[in-house]
């Protein structure tokens, strides 16, 4: 993997990450979020994991868009969603290894520990689509079956089915010369660009939450 030039990448492209129009990155006050650890319980459950170098535990590249996009679409609006950001480092090294291990479980813990009926969304950009693969691969089956639908940008393991059943309710968002949906530790500018995509991933949620 080609860390040195990630590394070189991450910190001349984050400040331009903060920087985009706000056509691409809407601006959100609230980039960490804890319900689930609040105790909170309601219809449909997202679960999201940042990426690399990211803040808080939502991030800001697709987290806090995602939420407002899914806020708009599903049913009973924002007050029916819960939203639980995955506390992990977040830095190369869990990059990487294939996603933090220790996030890994967590975000698995999250999914098993949902209430009720609720209805859970896994999302992840970057790293935290590694999260999203590797937290699907540790849960038994009965938490597998509680995944609604599954949401993954700018994925490092694009290609590489979810298992356990959730591949019929995924869908993975990979821009044209992002290299890091090809497996290359290269961070380019179309890698930066999925806030813009976040409201045809919530129409995708709601179609599949909907069946």
């Amino acid at each position: 993997m080609y860390l040195p030039a990630f590394l070189l990448l991450v910190s001349t492209l984050t400040p331009l990450a903060n920087s985009l129009p706000t056509l691409l990155l809407p601006r959100q006050s609230r980039t960490t979020r804890n319900d689930l650890q609040n105790a909170a319980c309601k219809p449909f459950t997202l679960i999201f994991a940042r990426g690399t170098t990211e803040t808080g535990n939502l991030g800001t590249v697709v987290g806090p868009p995602l939420i407002s996009a899914l806020g708009r679409v599903l049913p009973g609006g924002s007050n029916a969603l819960a939203v639980q950001g995955v506390n992990y480092p977040a830095n190369v090294a869990g990059f990487a290894v294939g996603g933090d291990r220790a996030g890994s479980r967590e975000m698995a813990g999250f999914v098993s520990g949902v209430c009720g009926e609720s209805k859970v969304i896994l999302a992840g950009y970057s790293q935290g689509a590694q999260l999203v693969h590797n937290a699907i691969s540790q849960l038994p089956q009965a938490a597998a079956n509680k995944i609604a639908a599954v949401v993954m940008f700018g994925d490092p393991k694009n290609g590489t089915p979810l298992g356990k059943g959730v591949d019929a309710k995924a869908k993975t968002f990979c821009n044209t010369g992002d290299l890091i949906c090809r497996g290359q530790a290269v961070i380019l500018a179309p890698h930066l660009t999925y806030g813009s995509d976040t409201r045809d991933a919530a129409s995708f949620v709601a179609g599949v939450v909907g069946r």
